[in-house]
């Protein structure tokens, strides 16, 4: 597992899904953003997470998309692919079905809306991991999802599921992640999911982020992430700092709303979502514009 590990240090970017005019799959803006963001310094893709709206996408899609970023990326960066639910024997055959040459690691994320127990948390990743052909990484992302999955849970899971081998964070809560860092077993990291805690988490022994922002500015936060796995500095956290007003833009509407907007100002795709999600309101897409064009961000 130290191999897979390897890949998933530094800065992966959970990729949006372009859609064009008429609501189809833009697969020369997927293009697009592949290059951009590979040519921008990020460390991993991230294809089908929820920033990539995959409940809205059809399964033909879902394959379409993938063999897309695949054939796109041409080996030059690892790929990790979300494949979650709330139908534990459901999200292994997604696992069985779906086309997994290429692909470094599953990202998969706590069961939604049925709200299960911590002990069913467990047995559901038990289950999965026993399954799965690649490494899993746990997503607790309670926001979305309705349950947390707790610091103790996790690292049980990761103590008793070899094939389990990293969490994206994005509790938001910093005494539950400092915790579960504290009592990682070897061969068991954790990521940020959250670009506001990108550096808190490193700088508390995470390896990185599983990033939205990396999407509009994958050079800045390549470098912002690069320089904290070198140690970090005080110019670092100020150059954080004054992305930070953007990255608060991005989500001030949703997410992918947000960074699709950015994308658009940087003319990488169109501003184009599936409902239930729209694009953000003038007013917001403005103050972005504007706050990019101050920066330069990249």
């Amino acid at each position: 597992m130290q191999s897979v590990l390897s890949k998933l240090k530094g800065l992966g970017v959970a990729l949006v899904t372009p859609f064009n005019e008429v609501g189809e799959v833009d697969y020369p803006a997927l293009d697009r953003l592949v290059d951009y963001v590979i040519e921008g310094g990020v460390d991993y893709l991230v294809v089908m997470g929820t920033t990539g709206e995959t409940p809205t996408l059809t399964m033909p899609e879902r394959v379409a998309v993938l063999r897309a970023v695949k054939s796109r990326n041409a080996g030059r960066l690892p790929i990790v692919v979300g494949v979650g639910g709330n139908d534990t024997a459901r999200v292994v055959e997604l696992i069985d079905q779906t086309n997994l040459d290429g692909v470094d690691a599953i990202l998969s994320v706590t069961p939604f809306y049925n709200k299960p127990s911590q002990r069913g948390l467990f047995e559901h990743y038990k289950y999965i991991s026993e399954r799965s052909p690649r490494p899993i990484i746990l997503y607790n992302v309670p926001g979305r999802t309705g349950v947390n999955m707790e610091a103790e849970t996790t690292l049980r899971i990761a103590r008793e599921c070899p094939n389990v081998v990293a969490i994206k964070e994005a509790s938001g809560n910093m005494e539950q992640i400092e915790r579960v860092i504290a009592g990682c077993p070897e061969g068991f990291v954790v990521i940020s999911g959250d670009d506001s805690l990108a550096l808190p988490v490193m700088k508390a022994g995470g390896v990185g982020v599983i990033s939205v922002a990396a999407n509009s500015f994958p050079q800045y936060f390549a470098s912002l992430i690069g320089a904290q796995a070198e140690g970090g500095s005080d110019e670092n956290d100020a150059k954080f700092e004054t992305i930070r007003p953007a990255v608060k833009m991005l989500f001030a509407e949703g997410n992918p709303s947000g960074v699709k907007a950015a994308l658009t100002v940087k003319d990488v795709i169109k501003n184009h979502l599936r409902l239930p999600l729209v694009p953000v309101t003038e007013e917001l897409y403005r103050s972005l514009e504007a706050e990019i064009s101050a920066h330069n961000f990249r």
